[in-house]
């Protein structure tokens, strides 16, 4: 802001750099294509430039060098002078571009949270009942949301009028297929589609794959929580209601899951909502990519990390989790209380509410389902070098190293650093 103040001497000087610098620059990249003479013209018209800048001539003399130079230019800078007004932001562009992936991939890397593993210190996408609420955003009141929250709503309304019915898996998790689509109509994603029967007519919903609140929604909508929805289903089976069939995984697999057909005691009208929810996005932060360069990682910071090396993963990604061993420590878990070298953990608070369950914190679960093979029910576990142990804060609903392992040193990318969105009494530095 200090060039409006600066004296006109001092103005074309600096005009006089940037024309010596496009000079140079023709040169470097034109004068083998230059004849001895076109050589010798432009050679001596920027010496004449450089000469009075270092004899520090007034801004009359600089301007009357620059003009000399100028047509010089023109003549002989090809592609690179003058310029169009494509070549200039095309060049922009490209070192905005660069610029960006320069911070992203050594500095701060934005991450958007998936799932509620971590939850509550971060959430992931969680849904806003607005049926059960009994509440219909205006237009006005949605844009907000959509703003404030990344809120999208959600409304499946009824195909015809009669019964609603849908098909649940064993274990009260609603069936659903995984199909191919799209991210903002342009980015390829898989979403899980879902859907509900209104006497034999099909009503579908299509939700990101990584979102895990769709059944509470039903549970809610049509039995008040969990607790009724298991009731509900288990009455159901004991009176040989539940009409059994395959329901496809998709997305290039042959595989099917056996699934059964609930009606779910509910009657609706044509056009009217079988559910109505917004899906608020997961906490979106930057990830701190330096200080583990110079640092090691200290447990009970949240950790992120790619699984490039973590077969049982599968895939090539970033997770986030929170670092409770690293090399030589001996980790144990007596529910709700996860053991660090004999001793209840520290370096979180996190740790702490684990502990006493307090703030929503569920406590520390023990492996005991089938194909958990760390941290099962009275083992003490020991983490090799160059390894590090990780664990999800909502450790009940958390798919972490319990199940997948130990995460290579070399796979380690940094610490979370700030929510930045949404706008919520989480934004701010992350814990």
């Amino acid at each position: 802001m200090f060039g409006l103040f600066s004296s006109q001497n001092h103005k074309m000087r600096d005009t006089a750099r940037n024309w010596i610098s496009m000079a140079e620059k023709v040169w470097a990249y034109r004068r083998d294509l230059l004849s001895d003479s076109e050589r010798r013209d432009l050679q001596g018209r920027t010496e004449d430039l450089r000469a009075k800048l270092r004899a520090k001539a007034d801004a009359a003399d600089l301007k009357l060098s620059i003009e000399a130079l100028e047509p010089v230019l023109e003549r002989l800078g090809g592609k690179i002078y003058p310029k169009t007004s494509m070549i200039d932001n095309v060049e922009f562009f490209l070192v905005a571009a660069l610029v960006v992936l320069g911070i992203r991939s050594y500095i701060l890397q934005p991450f958007k949270i998936p799932t509620n593993s971590m939850w509550p210190s971060y959430y992931g996408m969680t849904a806003d009942n607005l049926l059960v609420k009994h509440e219909n955003p205006g237009l006005l009141a949605r844009t907000f949301r959509l703003l404030a929250f990344g809120a999208f709503r959600y409304n499946i309304p009824a195909p015809q009028s009669g019964e609603v019915s849908a098909k649940f898996y064993g274990n009260g998790v609603m069936a659903y297929s995984l199909v191919p689509g799209r991210k903002w109509l342009i980015v390829p994603t898989i979403n899980k589609e879902y859907t509900f029967y209104v006497n034999g007519a099909e009503a579908n919903v299509y939700v990101p794959q990584d979102f895990n609140d769709f059944d509470k929604v039903v549970w809610e909508t049509f039995y008040g929580n969990a607790d009724g929805f298991r009731k509900a289903f288990e009455a159901a089976a004991a009176a040989g209601q539940l009409e059994a069939s395959d329901v496809p995984v998709g997305v290039n697999s042959d595989e099917s899951h056996r699934a059964f057909l609930l009606h779910l005691g509910r009657t609706v009208t044509q056009g009217h909502s079988i559910l109505r929810f917004d899906l608020l996005t997961g906490d979106q932060l930057f990830v701190d990519r330096i200080s583990y360069n110079f640092v090691e990682p200290h447990v009970g910071s949240g950790f992120v990390f790619r699984t490039d090396h973590i077969p049982r993963i599968g895939r090539q990604d970033y997770f986030i989790k929170r670092l409770v061993g690293v090399p030589g420590d001996r980790l144990e878990i007596k529910a709700p209380m996860l053991y660090r070298n004999g001793a209840p953990i520290t370096g979180s608070e996190s740790f702490e509410k684990e502990a006493k369950r307090i703030d929503s914190y569920p406590g520390y679960s023990d492996a005991t389902t089938y194909g958990w093979d760390y941290l099962r029910r009275g083992q003490v576990m020991t983490v090799p070098k160059n390894k590090f142990f990780a664990m999800g804060d909502n450790s009940a609903n958390s798919l972490d190293g319990r199940y997948w392992g130990f995460v290579p040193a070399k796979d380690v990318v940094g610490r979370p650093l700030f929510i930045y969105y949404p706008f919520t009494k989480r934004w701010g530095f992350a814990h």
